[in-house]
C-alpha cells in the first residue's frame, strides 16, 4: 500500500505515466516522420490511395498522438506538483543545479513541442484531414459519372486551396519536433542519471546555461514557423525540415551543441 502513498504517486506513479504516454507521443512523432511522410510522397500520383491513407490512418494516429501529447504534458505538471519540488530550485537545492538547468531545459522543449502539436501541427493537419476525406467522398460518389457532367455534380466540392499550405506548416511543425525530441529526452534523462556530476555548479552558471540554450531553441522554433523567410519549399533556412534524414542530422547537431555548452558551462 506504500506505493498509494502521496510520496511514491508524486515521485513514481506520474513519473511511470508520464513516460508510458511520452513513449506513445515521440513514438507517433518518429512514426509520422520516418514512415507515413515519406511514405505517402512514394505514392506519386496515386491520390485517391493517399487521401484513403490520410482518412482512415493518419486521422486515427493524429487523434492518438495529440492526446499523448497532452498527457505527458499534464503528468509532468502533476510530477512538479510534488512536496518541495521546487524548493531551491536552481539555487543550490539536493538535486544539485546541474539536474535542475538539465529538467529545466528538457521541460522547455517538451512544453514547446506540446505547443507545436496542438496549436501548429493539429490546426492545420484539420484542414489536410477534411480536404482528403471531401476529395475521396467526390470520388466515391461520382466516379461513374461522366466526365462532361462531373462540372455541375461536383459544384462546391472542390479540393481545399488550402490544403497544401496547411500540410507545410504541420510538417515544418512536425519535423522541428523531431530536432527538438533527442535533446528534450536527453536532459530529460540526463538530469537524473548524468547531470548530477555537475551538482556543484553555480546558480548563476545554471541559469546562463538555460537562457542560451532558450535562446537557441527559439531561433529554431522562429525559423520553423517561417519568420525567417516564409515556409515555401526552396528557402535555405528550411533545409533541416526537407527530409527525415535532414531532420536527423540536425537533431544530432543540436544535441552536441546543447550538451557541449552544457559541458562548458557547468563543468
Amino acid at each position: 500500500m506504500e506505493l498509494l502513498s502521496q510520496d511514491y504517486i508524486f515521485s513514481f506513479g506520474f513519473r511511470w505515466l508520464h513516460i508510458l504516454v511520452g513513449i506513445a507521443w515521440i513514438g507517433l512523432l518518429y512514426y509520422f516522420n520516418l514512415v507515413q511522410v515519406p511514405g505517402l510522397a512514394a505514392y506519386g500520383d496515386e491520390g485517391k490511395a493517399r487521401n484513403i491513407t490520410i482518412d482512415k490512418i493518419a486521422r486515427r494516429a493524429l487523434w492518438w498522438f495529440r492526446w499523448a501529447a497532452i498527457a505527458t504534458l499534464a503528468t509532468g505538471i502533476l510530477i512538479t506538483g510534488q512536496p518541495d519540488y521546487w524548493k531551491n530550485f536552481m539555487n543550490g537545492g539536493a538535486s544539485g543545479n546541474g539536474h535542475d538547468a538539465a529538467i529545466s531545459l528538457g521541460m522547455v522543449l517538451g512544453i514547446l513541442m506540446a505547443a507545436n502539436v496542438w496549436m501548429i501541427i493539429w490546426k492545420n493537419q484539420k484542414v489536410v484531414l477534411a480536404n482528403a476525406a471531401n476529395v475521396w467522398m467526390i470520388i466515391w460518389k461520382n466516379q461513374k459519372v461522366v466526365l462532361a457532367n462531373a462540372a455541375n455534380v461536383l459544384g462546391g466540392g472542390e479540393a481545399n486551396a488550402d490544403a497544401p499550405t496547411a500540410g507545410r506548416k504541420a510538417l515544418l511543425a512536425s519535423r522541428q519536433n523531431m530536432i527538438f525530441s533527442v535533446s528534450m529526452l536527453f536532459f530529460m534523462v540526463g538530469a537524473a542519471h548524468f547531470y548530477s556530476v555537475f551538482a556543484d555548479a553555480a546558480s548563476s552558471d545554471a541559469s546562463m546555461f538555460l537562457m542560451i540554450s532558450c535562446a537557441i531553441i527559439a531561433l529554431f522554433e522562429l525559423n520553423a514557423i517561417g519568420i525567417f523567410g516564409g515556409i515555401k519549399a526552396g528557402n535555405k533556412m528550411l533545409w533541416m525540415y526537407e527530409s527525415h534524414k535532414n531532420a536527423l542530422i540536425t537533431s544530432g547537431i543540436l544535441w552536441l551543441v546543447l550538451w557541449i555548452l552544457s559541458e562548458v558551462i557547468l563543468g
